[in-house]
């Protein structure tokens, strides 16, 4: 069974943020995710949530400056306090939001950076923010981005991601699979699940090009789902994309899926 979950980020974008819940939950999604919760209270998110019968799936990790063009903050060594900082906070919205899962974006390596000094600097702050998640009964995951979107971003590969992973070396760190991105950057995203699904701790799709519904683009959804499915994963996929026209209108081809 193919268990979707709203992106109240890039979904639902015909209201305001704490309107869309409800939008979801009358469409019938039983979970939601979105970028970043810290703009808003926690107790409003909280009583959205339960009003409307949803689970929290994911937010991110605070990724710096979204504005100023930040898209992560973990490989770069001079922000690490920051860093930290931000996984408390984070952690302070999970205790009362409750999502299962908490994403860490990478972001861009600054340029007076190495490669080696950002590697150390993200297995570092991913050890630390597996850590402190762990103990508060949180998973954390890494996410593979393309660098089409996100020039510059520096995790970008799934066996870069895995490598990372590899070097962290704690329980409590997944991958985080997202098809859009991966497809733009490899391919062979059924064959890339197959071989990783022990370690994909969280999903999303987009179509490609365009970052829209499935339907829209060049991959075959209804192959990838029975793909899926047939595999065995019991996890939450995220409809992490634009709606080409509107959201309700462009959500026929989960139809079967949200009965």
């Amino acid at each position: 069974m193919v268990n979707l979950a709203a992106n109240l980020s890039m979904m639902f974008n015909e209201v305001d943020f704490m309107s869309r819940f409800k939008e979801a939950s009358n469409l019938k999604f039983k979970a939601v995710e979105y970028l970043f919760p810290y703009d808003f209270p926690k107790d409003n998110i909280l009583n959205e949530l339960k009003e409307n019968n949803l689970n929290q799936i994911l937010f991110d990790l605070p990724a710096g400056d979204w504005e100023a063009g930040d898209r992560g903050i973990a490989t770069d060594p001079s922000r690490v306090n920051e860093f930290k900082d931000g996984v408390e906070l984070a952690i302070e919205f999970a205790n009362i939001i409750n999502p299962k899962n908490l994403t860490c974006l990478v972001g861009k390596k600054p340029s007076s950076v190495s490669d080696v000094q950002a590697k150390d600097t993200l297995v570092e702050n991913l050890l630390f923010a597996a850590k402190e998640l762990d103990s508060s009964d949180f998973k954390l995951l890494v996410e593979p981005i393309n660098t089409v979107d996100i020039p510059g971003y520096w995790l970008c590969k799934t066996n870069q991601a895995l490598d990372i992973i590899d070097e962290v070396n704690h329980p409590n760190l997944n991958l985080q699979y997202d098809i859009y991105h991966m497809q733009i950057m490899e391919g062979n995203v059924i064959n890339t699940i197959k071989n990783n699904l022990k370690i994909i701790g969280h999903m999303q799709l987009a179509d490609n090009p365009g970052r829209h519904e499935p339907g829209t683009g060049e991959l075959n959804y209804p192959v990838i789902f029975e793909e899926i499915n047939s595999m065995g994963y019991e996890g939450w996929i995220g409809c992490e994309y634009v709606p080409l026209e509107n959201t309700v209108t462009g959500l026929n081809w989960a139809s079967s899926f949200l009965e």
